[in-house]
């Protein structure tokens, strides 16, 4: 990709799933990459992005080592499969806490040290689940949401400094998917998507690639669907 090489890139929830496919494209692309998890892992940074604390002490620890990153992919999230009348209290919690508020924490932080530098680009996870309702998932759902709103207001603050932008994967084989799915309930889920398969982590790591690199100059405010053609036929795909 133009102009990735040696990049600056923090990815949070960068050791598992899509975060550590991004980890590893980025790095072949030649960007100087920290990780960000929650738990304590080899070659990351431990933050729980939830915390703005521990979030402003990321920032300072890479910023000491390599200067004020470039790109921040903010990819760390959790879920919950539940029906609506089930989820507790402590459940949304949790859920908001992760997807939504975290992911405002650290777009706020990182973006305003990237304000203070040389500006920037951000690129927000969020989900097919924000454009179309899914059963068992209403936190989750809710969150992805609320993620692609701020996606957009912030493209509109911080242009033409900091860049921001929200893809959208659909099904993902992730552990996180194969946690919650019984191989009966993946196999079902292929059948309905056009392209007859969930995606693999590298394949969404290709696109965060591309929106990183000086090939997306011109893009903001955008959410970019990557689905295998999911969410293109409504009830018909459904």
């Amino acid at each position: 990709m133009r102009g990735l090489a040696n990049k600056r890139v923090v990815v949070t929830g960068g050791t598992s799933g899509i975060g550590a496919a991004t980890v590893a494209r980025l790095r072949e692309e030649g960007c100087v990459v920290f990780s960000l998890a929650r738990r304590q892992a080899p070659d990351s940074i431990r933050c729980d992005v939830g915390e703005p604390d521990q979030v402003q002490a990321a920032l300072e620890q890479i910023v000491a080592q390599s200067g004020v990153p470039d790109v921040v992919i903010n990819n760390a999230g959790t879920s919950l499969r539940h029906l609506a009348l089930d989820i507790t209290p402590v459940e949304w919690d949790q859920v908001m806490k992760t997807n939504l508020t975290g992911v405002f924490n650290v777009a706020q932080t990182f973006g305003r040290a990237m304000h203070a530098g040389q500006g920037g680009v951000i690129i927000n996870v969020a989900s097919t689940n924000a454009l179309v309702g899914h059963p068992f998932y209403a936190d989750y759902n809710a969150s992805k949401a609320g993620v692609l709103a701020l996606t957009r207001t912030l493209a509109l603050e911080w242009a033409p400094h900091v860049r921001v932008n929200a893809v959208c994967p659909g099904y993902v084989l992730t552990p996180m998917q194969e946690a919650e799915y019984t191989p009966e309930m993946l196999a079902a889920v292929n059948a309905k998507i056009p392209l007859g398969r969930h995606a693999r982590p590298d394949e969404i790591a290709a696109l965060l690639a591309f929106l990183a690199s000086d090939e997306c100059a011109y893009m903001t405010g955008s959410a970019v669907v990557i689905d295998g053609g999911e969410t293109a036929g409504g009830l018909a795909s459904r």
